[in-house]
């Protein structure tokens, strides 16, 4: 789609020349340092020779399920451990319970009432669609670790803890299923001919989702992949292009087929299927859980949101059944990748919070845990990927951190509704990969004098001290993470700074896991505000926020692009949460939406990255039938609005308030 806005296209001529001084000026270069072990590597050969699995199969299963990392023995979001994911879903049960984060005010649309967030969800028996879940067995393939330690005679503790046992008890099952399914076996063997045992290995439940993950292990099989790994062990799986894997070993595992619905909204070549979402009305002007619309054409999409389902895929399902809870349009499954849609791309679905956003956006829930010592595998980050550049594609979404989003992005609609907004999927996302996996990695211009930062570190090797993952003011396990910590001076002892909207007294925020308003997440770009040694100031929230970036080891990349900051003579102006019109815009019989700014405010001289510049828009929709006056439209005014990145959420500026300016004009250096 064509934008015609001046300042926008001033902004994509400015990206299209980032990028091609990208290729000629590097970020950074980190200091040298000694060859990392390889002990990993022969402990995979090793296992394959002694269970008679081609070595590149092992690695690309292990690839797929962990990218070969331990994850310091915790366990994945379905409940698989090591590099294998040998899965314990019995013994995850034990651990900390469920808590679906859903039933609160999703819909973030105060002129229509939101129901109370006590209302219990409505029970699977009764709920709309298939059931799913709720008989308390594991999952097929939900407890692989049983299996392994019987093939290896080693206990599930150290199945789970050591990593050399892990490897051993993933090739024992690899070797396993290629025995039952008559199969060639023996380390020389042809890798082709091991895809029925590789996609039973995926544990899925149905032959699309299996041959989808095993596609994808052949597919990293045939690319190859290098990597270190999160303890230190570079591990290197050589391309085999010419590898075709042998599909029809399929047949044999005796998985169910699964039908493709017409108007399924998912690319091709990756497990989906369509467990809708109910549209119900339940009487005195109630309905849920979704609303009706016709995006595109009605309103544009600008935004993906990313979520985690702070609960079990099955869960997941049997909430989005229930007519009297909230929606989202996706959810995709840890172990495999599995995708359901549950609202159309046209429809809007309340599950960010905050309505303007809401009517602009696509929800992805991701089965996991912000929190709670698990990890995201390989397979789900792979399927979200590919679905997100589907979506972009489809709707024309630019692939970058200001149209890609996390919940934890979303910014409250009103003062009173910040502090509740959620912070999934949290500081454990890999956004970074994750944008490697979208073909649109963060780039970097290699000079500060560019004016701004993007945000990039580490994953693996930048692990913050967060507490409270599990029991508050406990540390959480050292693991890798996005995030970089801001503090209010250029000092590893100086406090974090201050999120008004979360502590309005001013005091500093803290390093409990769920307290975001002192972080910055890879990818999201800042205005650059000051260096001094090896830190970088950034504006953040109306101060300056000082994070740790070496020069030997950078956490940032320098950027260029286009700043707002206010015109002169403005002292402070005001930042929003919506970028709903001006009262004039809306029709007779339809309540104004107040613009209402948040607590807080965007003093002259500071500068914030621009993400986009928007029209003023409010999507009426209050009634199931779109009967009341103005319903199923949208309400367009003369304002305009500055998408900024003024905290670790977007806000919005209106844009008679500011100027757009090139970023290195007047940086600091």
């Amino acid at each position: 789609m064509r934008r015609t806005t001046t300042a926008l296209s001033r902004k994509i001529a400015l990206s299209t020349a980032v990028a091609g001084v990208a290729a000629l000026l590097p970020a950074g270069t980190a200091p040298a340092t000694a060859a990392p072990p390889e002990d990993r590597q022969r402990e995979y050969a090793a296992a394959a020779a002694e269970f008679g699995v081609p070595e590149s199969v092992l690695l690309g299963v292990s690839y797929l399920e962990s990218r070969w990392d331990t994850n310091a023995g915790t366990p994945s979001t379905s409940g698989g451990y090591g590099p294998m994911h040998l899965t314990d879903v019995a013994g995850l049960a034990g651990g900390p319970a469920e808590h679906p984060e859903h039933g609160e005010d999703r819909r973030g649309d105060p002129a229509r009432p939101a129901r109370p967030a006590s209302t219990p969800a409505r029970p699977a028996s009764t709920a709309t669609g298939p059931r799913v879940g709720g008989s308390g067995a594991a999952p097929p393939g939900g407890q692989t670790l049983d299996s392994a330690a019987a093939l290896t005679e080693v206990d599930r503790a150290r199945l789970r803890a050591e990593p050399e046992a892990n490897i051993r008890g993933g090739a024992a099952l690899l070797a396993s299923y290629q025995t039952s399914l008559a199969g060639p076996t023996g380390r020389a063997s042809d890798p082709a001919a091991w895809y029925g045992a590789v996609a039973r290995y995926a544990g899925s439940d149905h032959a699309d989702a299996a041959a989808a993950f095993a596609d994808e292990v052949y597919r990293t099989i045939a690319d190859g992949a290098t990597r270190t790994t999160d303890d230190g062990h570079r591990i290197s799986l050589p391309a085999r292009p010419g590898t075709v894997p042998q599909r029809s070993w399929l047949d044999r595992l005796g998985l169910p087929g699964r039908p493709r619905p017409d108007g399924l909204e998912c690319p091709r070549g990756i497990s989906c299927e369509w467990i809708p979402a109910p549209y119900e009305a339940f009487g005195d002007g109630d309905y849920g859980n979704h609303d009706l619309s016709d995006r595109p054409a009605r309103q544009k999409v600008e935004y993906i949101v990313i979520h985690d389902t702070e609960g079990s895929y099955d869960t997941t399902l049997r909430l989005v059944q229930d007519p009297t809870y909230v929606s989202w349009h996706y959810t995709l499954r840890s172990a495999d990748g599995h995708i359901a849609q549950h609202v159309r791309g046209a429809d809007v679905a309340w599950h960010a919070g905050n309505w303007y956003v809401n009517a602009k956006a696509i929800g992805l829930e991701h089965e996991g845990f912000a929190a709670q010592g698990t990890w995201y595998t390989e397979a789900m980050y792979r399927t979200s990927a590919k679905l997100v550049r589907y979506l972009a594609d489809r709707y024309d979404i630019p692939l970058d951190r200001d149209h890609i989003i996390g919940h934890d992005n979303v910014p409250g609609i009103l003062p009173a509704n910040v502090r509740g907004m959620h912070w999934d999927p949290g500081p454990y996302w890999d956004w970074s990969h994750y944008f490697d996996l979208l073909r649109a990695p963060f780039r970097g211009i290699g000079i500060p004098a560019a004016g701004l930062v993007t945000i990039d570190p580490d994953f693996a090797t930048n692990r913050p001290a967060f507490t409270g993952c599990e029991t508050t003011g406990v540390p959480c396990p050292a693991r890798g993470s996005s995030s970089v910590i801001l503090r209010a001076a250029p000092a590893a002892d100086a406090p974090l700074v201050n999120d008004l909207g979360l502590r309005p007294d001013g005091t500093p925020n803290t390093m409990h896991i769920s307290d975001h308003g002192a972080r910055a997440s890879a990818g999201q770009t800042y205005a650059l505000a000051g260096r001094q040694g090896d830190w970088t100031a950034i504006w953040y929230l109306g101060q300056r926020a000082w994070f740790h970036n070496p020069r030997g080891n950078p956490t940032a990349r320098w950027s260029v692009g286009l700043v707002a900051t206010p015109k002169p003579g403005r002292e402070t102006i005001p930042v929003y949460g919506r970028a709903y019109p001006e009262a004039d815009a809306y029709p007779a019989g339809v309540p104004v939406q107040a613009v209402t700014p948040l607590q807080y405010t965007l003093a002259a001289g500071q500068r914030y990255a621009v993400g986009n510049v928007l029209p003023s828009e409010y999507y009426r929709a209050s009634t199931f039938d779109g009967s009341s006056p103005g319903d199923w439209t949208v309400i367009r005014g003369d304002l305009r609005y500055v998408q900024i990145q003024f905290g670790h959420r977007i806000m919005f500026v209106n844009a008679d308030d500011v100027l757009l300016l090139p970023s290195p004009i007047g940086a600091p250096r």
